[in-house]
């Protein structure tokens, strides 16, 4: 928009938030790590978007080389750049996977948190992983939330950053009004 201004009733763009960016892609199209970041660092820069609010998902739809990913993620990080193991828990995303990867994010795919509410097993799993990816220092983000008692259930597992339709619906050519989801004192 002409100065950089939403109209009345938009969302706020992007830079007069916190949020960071995220960006889903797969490895094995990374042929040099260097390489292929340097147009999202260059566009990035154009924006003002500082790029330690750029994060790389790794997705689940292929098995990953680990060596080849631990060359992406340590490049990445030198340009500040953070990167996250995206859909934890479905597909080849498991814990071997974490065991030879150390991405700065975690997310826990929605199969884990649909109907978390009302299973015991499921909020112990996830239980689990907050634990341990607070010993690991891996920050956690939930994926899927579509209910306000899904929500409450990871908040009182400690779960901080959750995306799902419960709090936005995505959006194509701006950044949705997203719901601020505020803990009780």
């Amino acid at each position: 928009m002409p100065g950089g201004r939403d109209p009345p009733g938009r969302g706020r763009r992007l830079l007069d938030t916190d949020a960071r960016l995220s960006i889903n892609f797969l490895p094995s199209a990374v042929y040099s790590p260097q390489a292929c970041i340097r147009l999202t660092l260059s566009t990035a820069a154009e924006c003002s978007l500082p790029a330690d609010r750029l994060i790389f998902e790794f997705t689940e739809n292929e098995q990953l080389d680990p060596g080849h990913v631990r060359g992406i993620i340590d490049a990445y990080r030198a340009h500040g750049v953070a990167t996250a193991l995206d859909d934890f828990g479905a597909g080849y995303a498991g814990l071997g996977l974490l065991a030879d990867i150390a991405t700065d994010l975690l997310k826990i795919d929605m199969a884990l948190i649909r109907g978390i509410e009302r299973d015991q097993r499921r909020r112990r799993i996830v239980a689990a992983l907050v634990r341990l990816c607070e010993d690991m220092g891996t920050g956690l983000i939930a994926e899927g939330i579509e209910t306000e008692s899904e929500l409450a259930i990871l908040r009182d597992l400690g779960i901080r950053y959750v995306q799902g339709y419960l709090i936005a619906r995505p959006e194509i050519g701006r950044l949705p009004l997203a719901k601020v989801v505020r803990r009780a004192a």
